[in-house]
């Protein structure tokens, strides 16, 4: 076994380590587990929930831009809290704050962390939008819950980070990228279990990348995923490895007015429309 080969089972150790060993992986916030406590609740009053979120000021600020963006587009924007959960509902504040949440939760022990986690963060968040964006253009799935599936979709990804504690043994991004093929799926399943959320997203994490998957006739979230996360891949290098868009199942569910095919092989919808899309982009950032 040459050098590489050898680093590489390093880590490969150490995400299995982290695998066998739960605990490790991170848990929800307590304010988090407050608020979607509160928001379970039949009859949660307005200031219960305004007192609990404006005790972290990222989330008010995120919840803030996240009722005023193009994706909702709110004849008035909202002006405070109230005028927030007015406009969002309990459901879309619910998956905001995980969405929030989920940013919080990893720990970054270095400089060499922050810049994988930022890189994978800007990527989920990019691929997080698309979904949306074509939610909303599609229809049939709500545009937030299209986004918070696709960012967990992923989440595995972030949570392989989490084997590299130390700060002294990190991966390159190449290796790191291995790593994520590798592990996490693996990961972002134990996570999604851990933190008790609706079965439909662990089922996003298993099926995502499976592109001839089709369980029904219309469009559902799965399909939104699998095309977000081809046209995040494409973006990112336009010689991927890639089916030809028109033979993915979620492909086919489109209908005449959203399927037409731009030069580059990506759907005209996300290509005519990456302006918006990376404004929502920088929304979740």
């Amino acid at each position: 076994m040459d050098a590489t080969q050898s680093d590489y089972s390093i880590y490969r150790q150490l995400v299995t380590q982290l695998m066998n060993d739960q605990e490790q992986l991170p848990s929800l916030p307590m304010l988090t587990l407050e608020i979607r406590r509160a928001l379970a609740r039949p009859e949660v009053s307005m200031a219960l929930l305004v007192s609990l979120i404006s005790r972290d000021p990222a989330l008010s600020a995120l919840l803030m831009k996240y009722a005023s963006s193009a994706l909702l587009r709110t004849r008035v924007a909202p002006k405070t809290l109230q005028d927030v959960l007015r406009v969002l509902g309990m459901q879309q504040v619910d998956r905001v704050v995980m969405l929030h949440s989920v940013k919080s939760l990893f720990v970054l022990h270095s400089a060499g962390h922050k810049s994988l986690f930022m890189d994978a963060w800007q990527r989920l968040t990019l691929k997080a939008s698309i979904c949306g964006f074509l939610a909303r253009k599609v229809g049939q799935v709500p545009a937030d819950h299209a986004v918070l599936a696709s960012l967990l979709s992923e989440v595995g990804s972030l949570a392989v980070l989490s084997a590299f504690k130390g700060g002294d043994l990190l991966p390159t991004p190449a290796r790191y990228y291995s790593l994520c093929q590798a592990y996490s799926k693996s990961l972002g399943v134990m996570l999604l279990k851990k933190w008790a959320v609706d079965d439909a997203y662990v089922d996003i994490v298993r099926e995502a990348g499976n592109w001839a998957l089709q369980r029904q006739r219309q469009v559902e979230l799965l399909d939104l995923v699998n095309l977000s996360l081809f046209h995040v891949i494409r973006h990112a290098n336009n010689a991927a490895s890639l089916p030809a868009l028109t033979s993915l199942a979620a492909y086919t569910k489109l209908n005449s007015e959203h399927n037409a095919v731009a030069a580059d092989g990506s759907l005209a919808l996300v290509s005519q429309h990456w302006d918006e899309i990376h404004a929502l982009a920088a929304v979740l950032r």
